[in-house]
């Protein structure tokens, strides 16, 4: 099976459509949620080739295919994470400018800032004394880097 677009987003489907139909599962880490090019196999199995026509990238509940009876929907698999809390303004300022010092790629959720597990970050925040967690967490995007140059 080739898919070559998204039929949907889970979250945008009413409940009874859902229920309705099995589903089987493509587990991706997030970093190959950027790719639009990829062989995976779903939870049951099947080989399916992904080559998506438009320039986008996956997002968890992404439908790969759907009929009457079956659906395919894209998760992701937790990734290990640094939650971080800050308790005001200030510190979610001062963590951010060294973080975006460092081109980390950071997700926000509610209140809190999530990035990938870096033992250098986790003794910065120690240091300024900011509150985090180290969370194995699923995201629903990819942490995209931002390429730019300094000259």
């Amino acid at each position: 099976m080739l898919i070559e677009r998204i039929e949907t987003n889970i979250e945008n489907m009413e409940k009874e459509e859902i229920i309705r139909r099995h589903i089987e599962k493509v587990y991706l880490d997030s970093d190959h949620l950027v790719k639009r090019i990829q062989r995976v196999t779903t939870d049951h199995g099947r080989e399916i080739g992904i080559r998506l026509k438009d320039p986008r990238d996956l997002v968890a509940g992404d439908v790969l295919y759907m009929d009457e009876k079956n659906m395919i929907v894209i998760d992701v698999i937790a990734d290990d994470l640094i939650v971080i809390t800050p308790r005001s303004i200030k510190e979610m300022g001062t963590i951010a400018h060294q973080l975006g010092n460092r081109h980390l790629p950071a997700q926000f959720e509610d209140d809190v800032m999530m990035v990938q597990y870096d033992y250098l970050v986790e003794e910065l925040l120690k240091e300024l004394e900011i509150p985090y967690k180290r969370e194995n967490r699923k995201v629903k995007q990819a942490f995209r880097h931002i390429g730019h140059s300094h000259g």
